[in-house]
């Protein structure tokens, strides 16, 4: 954007409708923000979406929609708030509908088909990024047949943070990337670790989240959760947190079934977004698949485990790319990542990311700089200490 040019006074952000993709555009509205500080930052999301936004110091205001809301109803209710400038994240038709209907004279978004002629300023994909691609059958049984190998590491470029930072770099920010970072005051993670723990844990929180709601694909086997838990138990004296949305009640139960000692709170299905949040923040490790949690937990400072099978942490891992406080796990099958829903062969890159490995990831976390024989306490906060 040309520095002599005026400076927009009020800028709508499209914001993207998956959990953890919104979680990795934070760096980019960090990066907005510092290149335009006096200015109103509206962010557009879905509902659902909305309370993540809560407190964050890169947003001053929150539109929602509704799934059943059209892009032309959606635009004509921006038109009266006059934007000067429109920051599309996602890649839709929609979203650039939605901008062009208000009437935004200044339109940021990636160059897609059709969709480039609803923005004044498109954006052309990295040339050096490479983009996710999803194996076909065909392939996946030939390499199948072909022996183990080291996954190839992608250029730094391709990790979906970059691609948030490029849209708002055409707006004159910076695209050096940050981690990723969600605001929890002091209060809420106060009043949110009184609730689960009247009593002082006295060790280590461990949060489990078995699901994934992309598919069956992402899943490292809910035994094998069991089994680390069991394990991580007798070592930490951890209790445990069992995370998930409504469709993971179920398995929640029975991931819980299989803990046998350590005190387990089921908590899938039973929060808001916002209790996620805040009881995310309560845990001092998360165990978890590629999913929304995963990301969240790791924008709040919570060190993940993650078993990668199906997708590619040089992609959409947590954090910031190469983030060392984080454990990213992958077998070395040569079908992997294959960016399916389910697997259509044997899960052997989820199959072969044992047990061990794991327990040994999880135990240099929660043993970083402490004795190995005085596991970490952590006390819980009582509301309104705001410490």
């Amino acid at each position: 954007m040309d520095p002599t040019a005026p400076q927009p006074a009020r800028i709508l952000v499209r914001g993207v409708n998956w959990l953890g993709d919104a979680v990795m555009t934070t760096p980019a509205l960090v990066r907005l923000r510092e290149r335009f500080p006096s200015a109103e930052v509206t962010l557009l999301c879905h509902e659902k979406l909305a309370d993540l936004w809560t407190g964050h110091p890169a947003v001053d205001r929150v539109r929602t929609f509704l799934s059943k809301d059209s892009p032309w109803t959606t635009g004509r209710s921006l038109r009266r708030d006059r934007f000067d400038l429109a920051v599309l994240f996602p890649n839709s038709l929609r979203s650039g509908l939605e901008a062009f209907v208000a009437r935004i004279p200044v339109r940021i978004g990636t160059s897609r088909g059709l969709r480039r002629l609803l923005l004044t300023r498109p954006v052309e994909p990295d040339p050096n990024a490479t983009p996710m691609r999803k194996r076909s059958l065909a392939e996946i049984r030939r390499l199948q047949s072909e022996p183990d190998r080291p996954p190839t590491v992608l250029p730094s470029a391709s990790h979906q943070i970059h691609h948030y930072l490029r849209l708002v770099a055409a707006a004159g920010a910076s695209s050096e990337p940050l981690a990723p970072v969600l605001g929890m005051p002091p209060q809420e993670l106060a009043a949110a670790r009184w609730e689960l723990f009247t009593d002082d844990p006295g060790f280590p929180v461990l949060g489990l989240n078995a699901g994934a709601e992309y598919g069956a694909a992402k899943r490292w086997p809910v035994e094998r959760f069991a089994e680390a838990a069991n394990r991580l138990f007798a070592t930490t004296g951890c209790r445990v947190l069992v995370f998930g949305g409504p469709s993971d009640q179920q398995l929640a139960q029975q991931l819980a079934a299989r803990i046998h000692r350590a005190p387990t709170t089921v908590l899938a299905g039973r929060t808001s977004l916002r209790q996620l949040l805040s009881k995310l923040a309560c845990c001092d490790l998360l165990l978890t698949n590629d999913t929304g949690p995963m990301h969240v937990a790791a924008a709040l400072g919570v060190p993940v485990v993650v078993p990668f099978g199906s997708t590619n942490p040089d992609l959409t891992g947590p954090g910031a790319p190469g983030d060392s406080q984080h454990a990213l796990l992958r077998s070395h099958v040569a079908c992997s990542p294959c960016f399916l829903r389910t697997c259509p062969a044997e899960f052997r890159c989820m199959e072969r990311i044992g047990v061990d490995a794991v327990v040994q990831a999880a135990e240099r976390i929660l043993f970083r700089g402490t004795d190995p024989l005085a596991p970490r306490r952590t006390p819980p906060l009582q509301p309104g200490t705001g410490s």
